[in-house]
């Protein structure tokens, strides 16, 4: 992917992180943004602090990388994410935050680079999550504006072929910095993992490698797809309970 630019939302740490290691080890020029400046920025890649919630500020910052960089070959709707809550308890304006980060950030994104990736021939490349298509308890608006995502890139798949390929990674467990705060101590961790049909979380450069996959030429026949970067996905709780566990 050597000469393309690549921007990535929330590309500073974690997920992330990973999804613009794998551009980089690919050739690319990337660009990324967040709300806040991360402690560290990877060698060759420009950070500008943007709130994806706000369609103008992602307006604006498409513009100036175009006025720098003088193209747009491939975005990536990374940012995200969700603080755990019950549904009953969390506010609406919670609730609209939510919905505001993960699902309306990318199709502000989505508006603004779509002009440019025609150009190009571009490809926007959507992060979602396995809670997209199961039970999200304690996040369930998170789950559902993944959901709505998903949803998304199969129209746009539709709307915007041939000129621009859209497609989404939906992401399983990953094991980030914050992983372990989450999941719990190493033994609790490890019983996360065993869940996993592979037995082990994704790593965020392996999200990253899906992500240049479906933005490379070897995936010029996909379009409007969502592809599962989960480890064989999740044993099904039943089998707990039965011999054959």
């Amino acid at each position: 992917m050597t000469g393309q630019v690549v921007l990535v939302t929330g590309g500073g740490r974690g997920v992330g992180d990973g999804i613009v290691r794998a551009y980089l080890e690919a050739g690319a020029s990337v660009e990324i943004c967040g709300r806040s400046t991360p402690e560290s920025v990877r060698d060759g890649v420009h950070f500008t602090p943007v709130d994806v919630r706000e369609a103008d500020q992602v307006a604006a910052w498409v513009d100036d990388v175009v006025r720098r960089r003088e193209r747009i070959d491939v975005a990536v709707n990374n940012a995200g994410g969700s603080p755990f809550a019950q549904f009953d308890s969390a506010s609406a304006r919670f609730h609209a935050k939510i919905n505001d980060l993960n699902f309306m950030s990318a199709a502000y994104v989505a508006l603004a680079v779509r002009p440019h990736l025609k150009e190009t021939g571009g490809s926007l490349v959507n992060i979602t999550s396995i809670s997209a298509r199961r039970a999200s308890p304690g996040t369930a608006v998170y789950g559902a504006a993944k959901a709505a995502l998903e949803s998304l890139t199969a129209s746009l798949g539709v709307e915007w072929a041939p000129e621009v390929r859209v497609n989404a990674v939906s992401c399983g467990l990953v094991e980030t910095p914050g992983s372990a705060d989450h999941y719990g101590d190493a033994e609790q961790f490890a019983r996360v993992a065993a869940t996993i049909p592979r037995g082990v979380f994704a790593t965020p450069l392996e999200v990253g490698q899906a992500c240049v996959f479906l933005s490379s030429p070897l995936a010029s026949h996909i379009t409007g797809a969502v592809l599962n970067v989960d480890g064989g996905g999740e044993w099904p709780a039943f089998l707990q309970h039965t011999p054959n566990a």
